[in-house]
């Protein structure tokens, strides 16, 4: 790993999501996926455990949800920026989210298109919402 590389855990439900950020993830130079969770309880314990710089997080999973999961890694990883990666577009949902520290939203239904320049804009420390 080189020491200037931006590791980054992936949170989501569904395992082919996953997959596919992480091989998103991949294809930029720079960018070290260090870990994987499939929902809120796993995100904040590897979260802690790893440190990332940055997370892709999911919103809705029961028990620890994704909102409450961004809440309770802030506390703990505040140096880690959250980048929610989601179906749900709600206005409402979207500012809540966001309310909540996040650095960016992506929705699913964009972020083939949208996820790395997400991603480059967070680490520029400017803050990505989907259009």
């Amino acid at each position: 790993m080189r020491p200037s590389s931006i590791r980054i855990l992936v949170v989501d439900e569904l395992e082919p999501w996953r997959r596919f950020a992480s091989l998103t993830l991949r294809k930029k130079p720079g960018l070290l996926v260090v870990g994987e969770a499939s929902n809120g309880s796993e995100a904040f314990q590897k979260a802690v455990e790893l440190e990332p710089d940055l997370i892709l997080l999911g919103i809705g999973y029961p028990s620890l949800g994704g909102i409450e999961a961004a809440r309770r890694i802030r506390e703990m990883v505040p140096e880690a920026k959250i980048i929610f990666l989601s179906d749900e577009s709600s206005v409402d949902v979207v500012q809540e989210a966001m309310s909540f520290g996040a650095w960016g939203y992506v929705f699913k239904t964009m972020a083939a298109i949208e996820l790395l320049t997400a991603v480059e804009t967070v680490l520029s420390g400017l803050k990505f919402v989907s259009i």
